[in-house]
């Protein structure tokens, strides 16, 4: 006796089938659209930044505080605020395609491929700065006052590095002091329209002391905060591996650490520090 089908099963099946694809594709645009216009995972490669970033420190970028570049046309949706001194960025840069290690602005070498740095804005536009072989900037005259308790820090090839609270008047945060090592005095006249971005590890950091500033067109945005810390660099395929997930260290302590560069209430640094200034809005 032959088997008799419904017909209407294989309309649902097909029905089911493309209501499951469709909220797939609900699911993907909802995710870029948050990628493209709100917060934008980054991870952190090597440790020009630290101590406030460590290798292996994943962190969330928020998109839509400077202004969310519009695809395709090149501009900016109206910004929440002004880029500040302090705040710790995620920007654009260009690499010399036969050196990588040179780096360059990118709108100063349009057709040379392009990666993601992360600094700290230390000078805005129009101001002056002079940065000292130990690492302490002063600008427009005044210096960003330091205070150094003797700490220490150690990276990750075991050198020790001195260990600074530097305040710029608005906020302060830890850099890193390598007394092995010094260099010249470097003095830079910020243009209009760009930042001076520096490493919190300061003699272990290739920033604008060595390719120049940066425009704020090139921003993508100020870190938010830290959703996974690990400490793990390798490629992306040993994470395929069940094991580089069970051994490699975690970072509990550090999730959910926010990042910005918070006003610092009552410091003393703050009479000697240059003016909290926001840049032109």
């Amino acid at each position: 006796m032959s088997e008799i089908r419904d017909p209407r099963s294989k309309t649902a099946s097909g029905a089911g089938f493309w209501e499951q694809f469709g909220s797939l594709l609900v699911a993907v645009a909802i995710a870029l659209a948050v990628r493209s216009f709100v917060v934008e995972p980054f991870r952190i490669p090597s440790e020009s930044m630290l101590p406030t970033l460590l290798v292996g420190d994943h962190l969330f970028v928020s998109k839509f505080t400077y202004g969310v570049k519009v695809p395709f046309l090149g501009t900016r949706l109206p910004a929440v605020r002004a880029p500040r001194r302090g705040d710790v960025v995620v920007f654009t840069v260009a690499r010399y395609p036969h050196d990588p290690s040179r780096i360059c602005p990118v709108d100063r070498c349009p057709d040379f491929p392009t990666e993601e740095f992360v600094k700290r804005i230390v000078g805005l536009p129009g101001e002056t700065l002079e940065v000292r072989p130990d690492g302490t900037v002063r600008i427009d005259g005044r210096l960003l006052e330091t205070d150094e308790d003797g700490s220490l820090f150690t990276n990750g090839v075991g050198t020790e590095l001195a260990v600074r609270d530097e305040c710029n008047g608005r906020c302060s945060y830890q850099v890193l002091d390598d007394r092995r090592l010094s260099g010249p005095v470097r003095r830079v006249q910020v243009e209009p329209g760009r930042y001076f971005m520096m490493g919190d590890n300061r003699d272990h950091s290739n920033d604008s002391r060595y390719w120049g500033t940066v425009r704020a067109h090139e921003f993508k945005g100020p870190a938010l905060v830290l959703y996974w810390s690990w400490n793990y660099n390798d490629g992306w395929l040993a994470l395929l591996n069940p094991l580089t997930w069970l051994h490699a260290e975690k970072r509990w302590g550090r999730f959910g650490e926010g990042l910005s560069c918070e006003p610092t209430e009552g410091a003393e640094c703050a009479r000697t520090a240059p003016a909290p200034s926001h840049g032109p809005d």
